[in-house]
């Protein structure tokens, strides 16, 4: 059902006509494929190489005749050569962490930061949030986008902004007891953590001042939420972004609804493509996320290939489309004796039972010629009487359920409560391989 016009204080063009919104995008992704020809060497090499030209667009599909970006082409330009415009002119400047080689650097002229305000205080409102809201913002600060992105969206909307970045887990619960936040802004690992810290220190989380959590920055499925929802008392939605794109923003959930982000078309153009031949795929065809900036200067992108797995939804709370839940990263699949397995499968049946936290580690090793297959859990803390002997059957309550839902066998170890490894400022640490590299 479409309910867009009942919504007020909305942007005009959440309720526009799809006619109006892929007339806009026309008309930007126009200017951005020259603006990128004109003024990034890459763009223009890889446009020559692939023999086409800014002015070879007609509509919104031509885009797939252009080639793709990747992270490799951001660092194989490291750090200014993606950069359209002038270096004075950027005003602020992000990189990932570089973890796996050089960082990938991304710019933001004046325009750009407005935008990505406006975008994540659209995404907010969209979540529930409104002007005057206390915004706990618990994602990382600095060269990450997440925290600055949340927090100068927050500002954006109207909100009173608490921020706290990440880490120190007690002082965030002291902090929440204290100030009363309305909102928290995290990846939904780090709040798994604050909410047993909460426990720790006598609180009860469903009593606490938060009545909504805006959560990004990694997969986690509708098992997750419900898991959130039900020990928090708050209503969770997903936030969607990634810093070569823009950063926190791209699309997001709307509280009414709860059926996958809303990508802000106004702003990106959205394709999804076959992983393996990178050949376009119909909306509702699972495939890999791509993206084309509209309105970006500093750093346009064109046809950012981001890995993550997912299908463009048709629009429901607004006119936009939708994507659904991102099941995992194309280079994050992995295949356990001829099985492709994501972490995120794992989570799922691993939140089935009630017994079990949402806390969890994919061991990977070899032995000969075989994978083999560890799966880390715990007990949550109010489940410590449990013996042994049921902490075990508990564990071959799992184990059978993956080799019944995913086909894969796996040695699960369930351990007391605090045993698996915790996320302090970021993403937690789904999978160790320890498998020899070919």
């Amino acid at each position: 059902m479409d309910t867009t016009m009942s919504k007020p204080g909305l942007d005009a063009i959440e309720h526009a006509s799809r006619d109006e919104i892929e007339a806009l995008q026309l008309k930007r992704l126009k200017w951005t494929l020259a603006h990128a020809y004109d003024n990034v060497p890459h763009y223009k090499a890889a446009f020559d190489a692939a023999g086409v030209h800014p002015s070879d667009l007609k509509q919104l599909s031509d885009i797939s005749k252009f080639p793709f970006t990747t992270k490799a082409d951001l660092r194989n330009n490291y750090p200014y050569g993606m950069f359209a415009v002038p270096r004075e002119q950027i005003s602020r400047i992000h990189a990932s962490s570089g973890t796996t080689g050089k960082p990938t650097v991304v710019g933001y002229t004046k325009g750009d930061l407005d935008n990505w305000a406006n975008l994540v205080a659209r995404s907010i409102r969209a979540g529930g949030g409104r002007a005057g809201d206390i915004v706990h913002v618990a994602y990382g600060y600095g060269l990450f986008t997440g925290g600055l992105g949340a927090h100068y969206g927050a500002e954006r909307l109207g909100c009173t902004v608490i921020p706290m970045s990440g880490g120190q887990t007690e002082k965030q619960v002291q902090l929440i007891a204290d100030f009363k936040p309305d909102i928290i802004m995290v990846t939904p690992s780090y709040f798994c953590n604050i909410l047993e810290e909460m426990k720790r220190q006598g609180h009860e989380p469903r009593e606490s001042s938060l009545r909504l959590g805006i959560f990004g920055a990694e997969p986690w499925t509708g098992q997750m939420r419900a898991d959130i929802e039900s020990h928090a008392g708050i209503d969770a939605v997903d936030i969607y972004g990634l810093s070569e794109v823009m950063g926190p923003g791209v699309a997001s959930e709307c509280v009414e609804t709860k059926d996958g982000p809303v990508i802000w078309e106004d702003h990106f153009y959205a394709e999804i493509v076959d992983p393996i031949t990178g050949q376009p795929v119909p909306d509702g065809e699972k495939g890999e996320l791509v993206f084309t900036s509209l309105t970006k200067e500093a750093l346009p992108i064109i046809r950012y290939r981001t890995r993550d797995l997912t299908e463009l939804l048709a629009p429901t709370s607004r006119s936009m489309r939708r994507m659904g839940k991102i099941t995992g990263r194309s280079d994050d699949m992995l295949i356990v004796r001829g099985v492709n397995l994501f972490p995120t499968q794992v989570e799922e049946l691993v939140l089935k039972i009630e017994s079990l936290a949402p806390h969890y580690q994919l061991v990977l090793d070899r032995q000969g010629n075989l994978d083999e297959l560890d799966i880390l859990t715990e007990i949550r803390p109010e489940f410590t009487h449990l013996s042994e002997t049921e902490r075990r059957a508990v564990g071959t309550e799992l184990q059978l359920a993956i080799k019944a839902y995913i086909g894969v066998t796996a040695r699960v170890h369930v351990s007391e409560s605090g045993q698996i490894e915790r996320t302090l400022t970021g993403k937690a640490r789904r999978v160790i391989d320890k498998r020899p590299r070919a």
